[in-house]
C-alpha cells in the first residue's frame, strides 16, 4: 500500500475508534458555587429547585441560579452529614404549590430526620407544618437517610438512616432507624400499611432492616418502588422493596466494619431479603432515578445511580434478576451526589463540594 494511502487509512480507522468510543452525550454546567447540593426538583412552571446541605433551598430559573436564598426554609442540624436534605414538590403542585423538605432536625445531644411540607410562594415558604419526624431521637450527626419519594398510591416514602451507633435498632419494629416509612400526604399512617394495629410496631413502618438508605425511586411505569443503602467497607445494596419486609442490617450483610472487624457471619438468614445486588468495595451510592424519557431511549427502564466514591453514575438493567450495569460520567472526576431525570428525559447531576455544581446530560448534537 502506497505510505499516503496507508496513512489516510490510518486515520480513518482512528476517527471510526474514537468514535466509537465517545459518549452519546453531552455535559453542560448549569449553575456552579453551590455548597454540597444534595437534591434537585423539577416545577411544572420549569423552575428547578436545588437544596444545598448548610440549610439553603435555591431556585433556578430560566436556566439562571437566582442569588437570593428561598426564605423561610426551617433551621436545619448541619454537622457532619447532617443538614437539608431532599425536596420534593407535591404532586398537585400546580394547584397547592406545596413542596416537601426532609432534613437533621434538633441538635447534638437530640436529632432526627424530619420532614416539612410548606407552600412556596414567590421566593419563600409559607405554611410551614412538620409532616413526620423519625423516632427514638439520637445523639449522632450520621446516617440518617432524607430521600423521599410519591409511591403510586400517592402516599409519601421517606427513607431513613440506622444512626450509625444505632445500627441493632433497624431490626427493631418499635423504632423508625433503618427503616422505609411510608405516609400520606397530611402525615397520617395510610390504613393498607404492614404493621397497622400491631403491638409494639411504629405503624408508619413499611420495610426495615436497612442501614442508610440515600437512593429511592419508584417506577412510574409499573409502581416498583427500589432503593439503595450505604454498606460499612462494602455491602452498598440495591434493594426491590416489598411492604413489610425485612432486609436484614446488621444481621446479615456483605460487608465489614470500618475497624475491619466482621459485622455479622451471615449473608443470608431466613425471612430476609437479599439484595439484587451489591457492591464491594464500596461506591458509596447516594442518589438514584428510574429512568423513563425519550432523550436516551436505550435506557429507559433502567436504574441510574450516582456515587461519591467512585465519582460516577451506574446505568443498571433491573430487567432480570443478574443485571447487568455500565459505568457513566468517571471523565468528570467528580463526587456525584445525586442523578435526576428532568421532564424532558435528560440528566441533571449534583456534584457534591463546597463550589458544588448543576450539570445537565443531553444526547450528543
Amino acid at each position: 500500500m502506497p505510505p499516503r494511502i496507508a496513512l489516510i487509512g490510518l486515520a480513518l480507522f482512528a476517527a471510526s475508534i474514537a468514535s466509537a468510543q465517545s459518549p452519546a452525550y453531552r455535559v453542560e454546567t448549569v449553575a456552579t458555587g453551590l455548597a454540597y447540593p444534595w437534591s434537585v426538583a423539577f416545577l411544572p412552571d420549569g423552575r428547578w429547585l436545588v437544596t444545598e446541605r448548610e440549610g439553603r433551598l435555591r431556585v433556578i430559573e430560566n436556566g439562571r441560579l437566582l442569588a437570593e436564598p428561598v426564605a423561610g426554609v426551617p433551621p436545619v442540624h448541619a454537622v457532619s452529614q447532617g443538614g437539608l436534605f431532599d425536596v420534593l414538590p407535591a404532586p398537585d403542585f400546580a394547584e397547592t404549590e406545596q413542596i416537601y423538605l426532609s432534613f437533621a432536625h434538633g441538635d447534638a445531644g437530640a436529632n432526627a430526620t424530619r420532614v416539612v411540607r410548606a407552600r412556596l410562594i414567590g421566593n419563600a415558604l409559607t405554611e410551614v407544618e412538620e409532616v413526620f419526624t423519625a423516632g427514638p431521637w439520637k445523639d449522632t450527626p450520621v446516617h440518617y437517610g432524607g430521600r423521599m419519594a410519591w409511591d403510586r398510591d400517592g402516599h409519601l416514602l421517606i427513607a431513613l438512616g440506622d444512626g450509625f451507633d444505632y445500627r441493632e435498632a433497624a431490626q427493631d419494629l418499635a423504632s423508625h432507624l433503618g427503616s422505609i416509612v411510608r405516609v400520606t400526604a397530611n402525615g397520617a399512617v395510610p390504613a393498607d400499611n404492614p404493621f397497622v394495629g400491631a403491638e409494639g410496631v411504629r405503624p408508619e413502618i413499611y420495610s426495615w432492616g436497612h442501614r442508610n438508605v440515600q437512593g429511592l425511586a419508584v417506577d412510574p411505569a409499573d409502581g416498583t418502588v427500589w432503593s439503595h443503602e450505604h454498606g460499612p467497607r462494602g455491602g452498598d445494596e440495591v434493594n426491590r422493596i416489598v411492604a413489610g419486609r425485612n432486609y436484614g442490617w446488621p444481621a446479615i450483610t456483605f460487608g465489614v466494619d470500618y475497624s475491619g472487624a466482621m459485622v455479622s457471619p451471615y449473608t443470608e438468614l431466613p425471612g430476609m431479603e437479599q439484595p439484587l445486588l451489591h457492591w464491594t468495595p464500596s461506591i458509596a451510592p447516594s442518589g438514584m432515578s428510574l429512568y423513563r424519557g425519550d432523550a436516551f431511549p436505550s435506557w429507559n427502564g433502567r436504574l441510574l445511580v450516582s456515587t461519591l466514591v467512585e465519582r460516577s453514575v451506574r446505568l443498571i438493567d433491573v430487567a432480570s434478576n443478574a443485571p447487568t450495569q455500565q459505568t457513566l460520567f468517571k471523565e468528570l472526576g467528580q463526587r456525584l451526589r445525586d442523578v435526576r431525570v428532568a421532564p424532558d428525559g435528560t440528566l441533571v447531576l449534583l456534584t457534591d463540594a463546597a463550589d458544588g455544581q448543576v450539570l445537565r446530560v443531553l444526547p450528543s448534537r
